[in-house]
C-alpha cells in the first residue's frame, strides 16, 4: 500500500512540474493531442488480432478487438506506457480501444491478465489493470472483475512461439466461479504470439464461461 501511495504522489508532481507534450507534435498539454489523433485516424484499423482481419469481416466465435498494428506511433504509446510508466497514457490506449470495440458489446466483464508481480513492483502500477480500469469507465455496462491469477514468474519477452505457449498454457488459473450467463471480456496490451491470451480465454472458458471475447491495443502482424 505505502508503495503505491508513494509512487502516486511521486507522479503527481512530476505531471505538475513536468507537463506533457504530444508525442507526434510535441505540443503541451496532452500525451496526444486532438489535431494529432485525427491525423493519426489512419493507422487505427481496428482489426480481430486472431484472425487478422477487420472487425467488420471477423467471423471469430471468440474475437480478440485491436486498435492497430503494433507500429508507428501506436507502438511508440504502448512502450512508453508499458515500459516507462507514464500512466496518463491509459486513458488515450483505453479511448481507442473503445473505439475498437463494437457498439454492440455494450455489457462485459473486463479481466485484465494479470501481470507479473516483479513488473509491478518495478513501474510502481499494475499497467494492465490500469488500463482495464480505463476502458470500464468509457462504458456504462463495462465493470472490472479480477478473477484469473497467474501462476509462475515466467518472463515471455524475447521468447521464441514453441516456449510463449508452453509457458502460456500454464500460466493461469481461475479464482473465483464463472458466471455463464455474463460477457468476459480478457485484456491485455499487446498480442505477440496471442499465447497468453489463448491460454487465458481457454482457461475461463473451462471454467464455464460461455460468452468470452478479448481486446488487445495493438498487435504484431
Amino acid at each position: 500500500m505505502g508503495f503505491d501511495v508513494k509512487n502516486t504522489t511521486f507522479f503527481g508532481l512530476f505531471d505538475l512540474l513536468f507537463p506533457h507534450s504530444c508525442r507526434c507534435c510535441g505540443r503541451l498539454g496532452d500525451v496526444l493531442c486532438e489535431r494529432c489523433k485525427k491525423h493519426n485516424n489512419s493507422c487505427i484499423i481496428k482489426i480481430c488480432a486472431r484472425c487478422k482481419k477487420s472487425i467488420a469481416e471477423c467471423k471469430c466465435v471468440c474475437p480478440v478487438y485491436t486498435v492497430a498494428w503494433r507500429e508507428g506511433v501506436m507502438s511508440d504509446l504502448v512502450e512508453e506506457y508499458k515500459y516507462k510508466s507514464v500512466r496518463d497514457i491509459a486513458k488515450i490506449l483505453a479511448e481507442m480501444l473503445n473505439d475498437a470495440i463494437p457498439s454492440s458489446v455494450s455489457e462485459a466483464l473486463i479481466v485484465p491478465l494479470p501481470t507479473i508481480g516483479r513488473h509491478i513492483r518495478e513501474r510502481g502500477f499494475d499497467h494492465t489493470r490500469l488500463l482495464a480500469e480505463n476502458l470500464a469507465k468509457c462504458r456504462p455496462g463495462f465493470r472490472v472483475q479480477e478473477i484469473i491469477k497467474r501462476c509462475g514468474k515466467n518472463v515471455q519477452v524475447g521468447a521464441d512461439e514453441k516456449t510463449r505457449k508452453l509457458q502460456a498454457s500454464k500460466a493461469y488459473e481461475v479464482l473465483q466461479k464463472v458466471d455463464a450467463t455474463k460477457r468476459y471480456l480478457l485484456l491485455d496490451d499487446v498480442w505477440t504470439t496471442g499465447a497468453s491470451m489463448e491460454a487465458a480465454m481457454k482457461v475461463i472458458r473451462k471454467a464455464g464461461a460461455k460468452d468470452v471475447m478479448g481486446a488487445v491495443v495493438v498487435a504484431g502482424r
